[in-house]
């Protein structure tokens, strides 16, 4: 499954500053971040259960936002990069 994860988290207090490194964590531990509240992220759906309830978790529903995309398959591989946009490597692991 592919994904496009994007969140918005409230930071005007220390809390909302934890939050958000804490999304950006969980985030990371499952896709690649191609812009600051951006990833992108190719997880089976168990991998996708686990994070949302990871997610879920983490943030507080009454402030916080983050939105899921699920792509057609090689939708990622096919996103146009205009500007300093990198293209992202799916293929290869995530820890370097």
């Amino acid at each position: 499954m592919e994904l496009l994860v994007t969140y918005d988290v409230d930071t005007t207090t220390p809390d909302g500053a934890r939050r958000l490194r804490r999304v950006a964590k969980v985030c990371e531990a499952y896709g690649l971040r191609v812009q600051k509240s951006v990833f992108e992220i190719v997880c089976s759906d168990v991998d996708w259960m686990i994070m949302k309830k990871r997610l879920l978790d983490v943030i507080d529903g009454d402030q916080d936002s983050i939105r899921v995309y699920q792509m057609n398959a090689g939708a990622l591989g096919r996103a146009q990069h205009l500007g300093r946009s990198p293209e992202a490597p799916h293929g290869a692991p995530l820890i370097y």
